[in-house]
């Protein structure tokens, strides 16, 4: 009488186990949210709007929305989702704990860093944030400028920065042999490398762009290699989202980016940011 009784516990334990490993699996399922089927049910997609140029820009006559991660924005939920789009206005103190808590949908133009992504997950990156030179190409001492930072790192080669500032710190690092002119503002650090006081101007590479787009007769934007504090610039989406729902607007930005779509767009916010100053 022992052995039937042996095997009806045996698979017992059997069914247990395979009952168990079905409640783990839906259970992982659970925790992830279709994010796009709750948005298309509503019928309308949140963006959350932290005002920084040229990324997104705020009338302040109208309270009209602009800037690259707007049209990005309006695009995917307009042309992918189907849905109307709106843009809730917050500061960037709030933006990530509004993702958070569900009042946006996507939080747009997040740098990405490993402290955002334990509270926040990444898209990948519409474009990159890093540090960028610019020079004044009449300048003598820039005429065969290249974009590697050893080649520039000369005794005779005077870099102007904002004292302080995240940009100082990188071409401190890098920067032994040339001098590092620091300046209380980067208004001074824009006027002396105007004036030739300076060599290379230091600073993010979206607002060395939208100095670059606003005097294109004497400038020139350099990307150094290696890259400096680079990051790339994404939209945030809540940590529960569904693999599937992420590739969605990951599939949608690497086909915009490949294009060259991205970057017509941040050249138009670039010069409407520049109008509009």
């Amino acid at each position: 009488m022992s052995r039937p009784c042996s095997f009806s516990l045996k698979s017992f334990f059997v069914s247990a186990s395979l009952c168990g490993a079905l409640f783990a699996h839906c259970t992982a399922q659970a925790a992830e949210t279709s994010i796009w089927q709750e948005v298309q049910q509503a019928g309308e997609l949140r963006c959350g709007a932290a005002v920084a140029a040229p990324y997104v820009m705020r009338d302040a006559r109208t309270g009209d929305y602009s800037g690259y991660f707007v049209d990005l924005c309006r695009d995917f939920g307009e042309k992918v989702l189907k849905v109307k789009v709106s843009f809730v206005d917050t500061n960037w103190d709030n933006l990530v704990a509004g993702l958070q808590s569900s009042k946006w949908d996507l939080a747009m133009a997040l740098n990405q860093t490993p402290e955002r992504a334990l509270a926040v997950a990444f898209t990948v990156p519409a474009t990159d944030y890093q540090v960028s030179l610019l020079v004044n190409r009449n300048n003598p001492k820039m005429a065969d400028v290249s974009d590697d930072i050893a080649a520039l790192d000369k005794p005779e080669v005077t870099f102007a920065v904002m004292s302080g500032t995240a940009q100082d710190k990188a071409i401190s690092s890098v920067v032994r042999k040339g001098k590092i002119m620091r300046l209380p503002g980067m208004d001074e650090a824009r006027l002396a490398v105007m004036s030739k006081r300076a060599d290379v101007l230091v600073d993010a590479s979206d607002t060395n762009h939208l100095f670059a787009l606003a005097n294109p007769d004497w400038t020139r934007e350099i990307l150094p290699k290696p890259a400096l504090a680079k990051q790339g610039v994404a939209f945030g989406v809540r940590r529960d989202i569904s693999a599937a729902d992420l590739e969605v607007l990951n599939i949608y930005l690497r086909q915009r980016r490949d294009t060259g779509e991205i970057q017509q767009l941040v050249d138009k916010a670039s010069l409407a940011a520049n109008t509009a100053k």
